[in-house]
């Protein structure tokens, strides 16, 4: 069977993405210990622009020191930063029609399950670090403010260096996610309380972005939509930020949930679901259908356990979904795309047993299936 839509141009905003395959935002935690770009980064993004993606965005960019907890995180702060991330992104761009995005973020009171313990966890509201055990200090107005900056002035870089658009990570119980949900948000400023008002540092960051890079550059964002606790982010509350984040001009929108801190969602293992069978997959499906009906013909991503080459033609088909983004199959196979296009229609060999998060934490990401049977 021929896989028409999956390998038809799309676009993202002005954008022309070759085929409808993005590389979901991982971390790969090949960064120095300062967060400078590599050669084993390099040559990782190398072989995923080789491999067919259409769309590749990047592992998490840190936008301030504070904000650079996870173990070996790229990081784009300041201009010393710069050079490397060019080579990165003319590397990707020597591959011809092949797109990157640079995702941004602040790890707030997140990723000390895989990070530095020494950083002090921050966030919109004072609650227990249960990794840690030790507090989260509550922001003030001006510091989010100078957040907000650091993300705009993180996002100017990324356009100064080459990438195609940007993404906002406002996910998995990371700062920007901290503040989109109630259950960690309790403030009564400008950035707290109802869900509008929770909504405004993503607002404000599309605002004043926007004011700094072209008019036609994308600006996208990965979106909590749930997180699995008790007086938390529901669903349909997240539908309602997200038609404000459509007002105010983000050009795409991925639908994620849950947070990476088990203790906080009662073990349940989002964003990285651990496929048994086929029930398992397209764990996000019914987050993409409750968005696509209020995107207002801006394109939505669906990620989640997307394994089956025929089931992501028929989401592309019927208008459920606009892009598909994966990311664990890729670390086996990053040429995975090409061996669908060429008619082999075979499901990935990623056995989604998360053990390349595992090595992630001390060491590097790498499949570690793939090694032990290269090693035999």
């Amino acid at each position: 069977m021929e896989l028409k839509n999956l390998f038809s141009p799309g676009k993202i905003g002005n954008v022309q993405i070759k085929n409808r395959i993005i590389r979901s935002a991982t971390w790969v935690a090949k960064a120095t210990n300062e967060g400078y770009v590599t050669d084993d980064l390099i040559n990782l993004f190398k072989d995923l622009a080789d491999g067919g993606t259409g769309l590749i965005i990047s592992g998490y960019l840190a936008v301030d020191p504070s904000g650079a907890a996870t173990h070996k995180m790229a990081c784009l702060y300041d201009d010393s930063y710069i050079s490397r991330q060019k080579e990165l992104v003319k590397t990707v761009h020597d591959f011809s029609e092949v797109k990157i995005a640079a995702q941004i973020a602040h790890t707030g009171n997140g990723a000390f399950i895989f990070g530095n313990t020494n950083f002090e966890p921050v966030g919109p509201s004072p609650m227990i670090n249960r990794v840690l055990k030790k507090p989260c200090r509550e922001l003030t107005t001006e510091e989010v403010r100078q957040i907000i900056k650091n993300f705009v002035d993180t996002g100017r870089r990324a356009y100064e260096c080459g990438y195609d658009m940007v993404q906002i990570h406002g996910s998995h119980g990371y700062l920007l996610s901290d503040f989109v949900s109630p259950y960690t948000n309790k403030r009564t400023d400008e950035f707290g309380g109802s869900y509008q008002k929770r909504s405004k540092i993503l607002v404000d960051i599309y605002n004043q972005l926007r004011e700094e890079v072209d008019k036609n550059f994308p600006i996208i964002i990965k979106l909590n939509t749930k997180d699995y606790l008790q007086d938390g982010l529901t669903l349909d509350e997240a539908k309602e930020m997200a038609k404000i984040l459509i007002e105010t001009g983000y050009d795409a929108i991925e639908p994620s949930s849950g947070r990476y801190d088990l203790k906080f969602s009662k073990r349940k293992t989002f964003p990285s679901v651990m496929i048994k069978s086929g029930i398992n997959q397209n764990y996000f499906l019914q987050n993409v259908l409750k968005l696509k009906p209020i995107m207002k013909g801006r394109p939505i991503i669906l990620q989640g356990g997307v394994r089956d080459p025929l089931i992501m033609e028929d989401f592309l088909k019927d208008d459920i979904a606009d892009f598909i983004a994966l990311s664990r199959p890729l670390i086996y196979e990053p040429n995975l795309p090409n061996r669908w296009k060429t008619g082999d229609l075979t499901p990935p060999l990623c056995t989604n047993c998360n053990g390349c998060l595992t090595v992630a934490a001390t060491d590097t990401l790498y499949c570690i299936v793939k090694n032990k049977l290269e090693e035999k």
